[in-house]
């Protein structure tokens, strides 16, 4: 099959296919008659596989172990889930660091409920040039509040 037709299959878009390819995670095949790249069953399992790595947080890097390990013969699953475990962990510290920026935009929005817009020749904004962050107990307490 063609890119194309692979590309419709998995609901995907031609260039992503036509990405995988380029950088090897995908292996088509050369037709000898036209010169076009024809794709396989096992393509389009592998581009399944890719698909699914993506949506449970994979990075294309890790993708490429995975299937290196896989392709050596190995069990990938060990490493599978050492690189989940650390994607996990990233994704915990990146949410745990949107929460704090969610309190720190409420209570610049607490800060500035009376006060009145306008700046200075010398200021930008003096909204944000007068915010003050809150403390660790503010922003616990108001984290505290969500729940």
């Amino acid at each position: 099959m063609y890119v194309k037709k692979l590309a419709n299959l998995m609901n995907v878009t031609a260039d992503t296919v036509r990405h995988y390819t380029r950088i090897g995670l995908l292996n088509p095949i050369r037709s000898e008659e036209n010169g076009y790249q024809e794709y396989t069953k096992q393509d389009q399992q592998r581009l399944k596989f890719i698909i699914s790595s993506r949506q449970l947080g994979f990075s294309l890097k890790d993708i490429q172990q995975i299937i290196g390990e896989s392709e050596q013969g190995n069990c990938p699953c060990p490493l599978t889930r050492k690189l989940i475990t650390k994607r996990l962990e990233e994704t915990e510290a990146l949410f745990q660091e949107t929460l704090k920026l969610r309190n720190t935009m409420r209570a610049a929005l607490k800060q500035w409920d009376n006060v009145a817009d306008g700046a200075t020749a010398s200021e930008v904004c003096s909204l944000i040039e007068s915010f003050v962050e809150p403390t660790k107990d503010f922003e616990y307490k108001e984290q505290r509040n969500d729940d």
